[in-house]
């Protein structure tokens, strides 16, 4: 739905319209990480303007995390080693995730895309184990989103931000379950899509 005008938190001086509050709550995280999140993938592609061309890569890189979420949460039902909140968690996080999963693959494919991972090696052995690489796999994926955001056009973030708002959700849970603070920092970093990938590769957790 399309807005106009202001909210009404910004009355008078410094007026910021929704549109430009989200780029900025999304796209700001780039300049804390120094132009990594604007930089060059691996191929050498540039993500630096908003084009139909870059809204499907970084909604496929979006896609491959989600899908990354979702088997793992899966993974971790299957294991019969979650109980109580965790395993409250994960099965209500599993359904949100395969959701997401749809929602992108809707819109970009996901032919191509390499096989989501089913050894998640000694993650479901206790409930520290699961609650830490769930944190990492969250915390990655936000920053991905957040990384990438200002590269995006406009209709392709405000559709983007619906699932963004989730994730954070998604991690406070899981950082309140594990006794951490659910909102650490007053602003979340942004990473780079590769070094997000190769974190989660070198964790076993893609």
């Amino acid at each position: 739905m399309r807005t106009s005008g202001v909210t009404d938190a910004y009355p008078a001086r410094g007026r910021f319209t929704r549109g430009r509050l989200l780029r900025t709550a999304l796209g700001g995280g780039a300049a804390a990480a120094g132009g990594a999140a604007l930089g060059r993938w691996s191929d050498g592609a540039s993500l630096a303007a908003p084009s139909q061309a870059t809204d499907e890569k970084i909604l496929r890189l979006f896609l491959t995390l989600e899908r990354a979420q979702e088997a793992f949460y899966r993974a971790a039902l299957r294991s019969g080693r979650l109980q109580g909140d965790l395993h409250r968690y994960a099965s209500t996080v599993a359904g949100q995730e395969a959701r997401h999963v749809a929602f992108l693959t809707e819109r970009v494919g996901a032919g191509g895309l390499p096989p989501a991972r089913t050894d998640y090696g000694k993650s479901f052995t206790s409930p520290d184990r699961f609650r830490n690489a769930a944190i990492e796999l969250e915390e990655a994926t936000i920053a991905a989103y957040i990384g990438q955001g200002a590269n995006l056009r406009r209709e392709t973030l405000k559709a983007v931000a619906t699932l963004v708002s989730v994730e954070a959700r998604q991690v406070a849970w899981i950082r309140d379950l594990a006794g951490t603070t659910p909102a650490p920092r007053a602003a979340d970093p942004a990473r780079a899509p590769q070094a997000v990938l190769a974190d989660l590769r070198s964790k076993g957790l893609l």
